[in-house]
């Protein structure tokens, strides 16, 4: 069983600045995840050809089971609004999480978390001004005070060949202590639903502080951002304390570079007998 998050960044590369969905279909196709949680996901948004990227990935990967759950209607970093339930099937540009598996789904769940009520600075990639050549180096990094976003929690109670369990994906605040507080909503709201728990996602909570803060078992230790030379972790596989012991053995851990998004995908792959899960 191979679980999988990645912070696709809508499809845009960051050294030619383009989102072209063959590369995104070849690339998810690789990753080759039995469940994958995507973050900063577009939908019918001008800047990635008003493509549907979740379709797109599920598409690529032969899974039967997919949703899309905007955590904004509009553009971030434009104009953009938060998004409810109601806009789930709406025609605006979506910009949001989903959660895709080769496995039966046999329930969803929503769960809508607050943006943080003040701005804060955070680096991100800046786009090149022309097409960079194959042999660039790293892109530069930028500072720019934004405004939060509301984010979600999408959680799938999934028919697995291990059992009924339960996997979420979320996309945390920049914000720090604000996404600290968005994880213990995460948590609490994951608790209400069946065991064995796994979370895939980008917290915005580097190395071991996710599992400090949540308890839960951090299944791989790899630094994924930024996607050229990775420094850091924030992007996470977690596991419930509770129910732990029923998954099967962490047997591999990858994190290729993609030719796009500014983070790299984090796949775990379980297999055998329940045994050793995490690193703490």
């Amino acid at each position: 069983m191979r679980l999988g998050t990645f912070n696709l960044m809508h499809g845009r590369s960051i050294t030619d600045g383009l989102v072209e969905t063959g590369r995104i279909g070849a690339a998810m196709a690789g990753l080759d995840a039995d469940v994958l949680g995507l973050q900063e996901v577009d939908r019918a948004q001008p800047r990635s050809g008003h493509a549907d990227l979740t379709r797109l990935a599920a598409d690529a990967l032969g899974a039967g089971h997919a949703m899309f759950v905007p955590a904004v209607v509009g553009t971030p970093g434009e104009a953009f609004r938060a998004a409810t339930d109601a806009d789930a099937d709406g025609a605006d540009p979506h910009y949001g999480v989903a959660l895709i598996s080769r496995f039966p789904v046999l329930e969803w769940r929503i769960t809508r978390l607050p943006a943080a009520p003040l701005r804060a600075p955070i680096l991100i990639p800046g786009p090149p001004k022309r097409p960079a050549p194959a042999n660039a180096g790293p892109t530069r990094m930028r500072m720019m005070l934004l405004d939060d976003e509301p984010r979600v929690l999408l959680a799938a109670v999934v028919a697995t060949p291990i059992g009924r369990m339960t996997i979420a994906t979320t996309h945390l605040s920049f914000v720090p202590g604000w996404n600290v507080r968005q994880l213990q909503l995460v948590r609490r709201a994951l608790r209400a639903l069946p065991a064995p728990r796994v979370l895939l996602a980008d917290l915005n909570l580097p190395g071991g502080l996710p599992r400090l803060f949540s308890g839960w078992h951090r299944l791989a230790g790899v630094p994924t951002y930024p996607s050229p030379a990775p420094q850091v972790q924030f992007d996470h596989v977690l596991a419930d304390r509770r129910g732990f012991e029923r998954l099967p053995r962490v047997v591999d851990v990858a994190s290729p570079r993609l030719p796009f998004s500014d983070h790299r995908p984090l796949i775990v792959t379980l297999r055998g007998r329940p045994g050793t899960l995490s690193l703490d």
